[in-house]
């Protein structure tokens, strides 16, 4: 059997990962809009690591043992308030354009959002574990080229959309295509699995009107009926503006990784 390539398209999905064997699986993880798009906004404007954890009362532990941390996160796309948390503001949202140098460079983020964090976390058993977005997708594929080149026949790469609510989201499983259509060239001895060629055929349908695709999935068009975030949109959909690859250490902790 060559190395294959898997994509996972719903929280159902991923939940079920921690009771399955992730050896010789490469987990990368795609929430478009917007964790994935946020940590590597991120970490290329210098933060220290951002620290992915499930709920709002682990992101008050966290700062409670360092409260020089700053508290990341949404639910329901907005930054989490007073009223969640008894009392404390969050330093940050989601939104990838609050994530600038000024505001994280050598900072430790903690964040919480509705998917993303979750579907991180449920790859903590993996070989290893990839954040991806549109903002870095090239380093992305590059990395995973380098891991899979030499790597044993029962070798995997699953791509593990975080989704939205508890369905399938339509951005992430065109950056699931995208990474499937360049993996396939980049390793031709990897075999693409039914769920990879449904993303990579919906992406093909896609590519030439990205953007005006995306506008139609549910978590676009819930923050593009924000003024305040409908930007986010655009800028998720940059391809390759942050040329960094970024995943988890051995604490679980998102980090920029030397390329290669």
């Amino acid at each position: 059997m060559n190395p294959t390539l898997e994509v996972l398209f719903s929280p159902a999905e991923w939940r079920a990962l921690s009771a399955g064997d992730l050896t010789g699986t490469v987990c990368v993880v795609v929430d478009v809009l917007r964790a994935s798009s946020a940590f590597v906004t991120a970490l290329a404007h210098g933060a220290e690591a951002v620290v992915p954890v499930a709920s709002i009362a682990e992101a008050l532990e966290q700062r409670a043992r360092r409260p020089d941390v700053l508290l990341a996160g949404e639910r329901e796309g907005r930054r989490i308030g007073a009223a969640l948390t008894g009392g404390v503001e969050f330093d940050l949202g989601n939104s990838p354009r609050e994530f600038t140098s000024e505001r994280v460079a050598g900072r430790l983020i903690v964040s919480t959002t509705t998917n993303g964090t979750g579907a991180l976390r449920a790859c903590a058993g993996a070989s290893g574990v990839l954040v991806a977005s549109w903002l870095n997708v090239s380093a992305t594929v590059a990395e995973l080229e380098g891991r899979f080149g030499g790597l044993a026949e029962t070798a995997r790469v699953l791509v593990v959309c975080a989704g939205t609510g508890e369905g399938a989201a339509l951005e992430d499983t065109l950056l699931a295509g995208a990474l499937a259509a360049a993996l396939a060239v980049a390793l031709p001895g990897l075999e693409l699995l039914d769920s990879a060629e449904i993303a990579r055929a919906a992406y093909a349908g896609a590519r030439e009107d990205l953007v005006g695709t995306v506008r139609r999935a549910r978590n676009a068009r819930r923050l593009l009926a924000h003024p305040e975030l409908r930007d986010d949109v655009a800028f998720c959909l940059q391809r390759d503006r942050f040329p960094i690859v970024a995943g988890l250490d051995a604490a679980g902790w998102v980090r920029r990784l030397p390329a290669g």
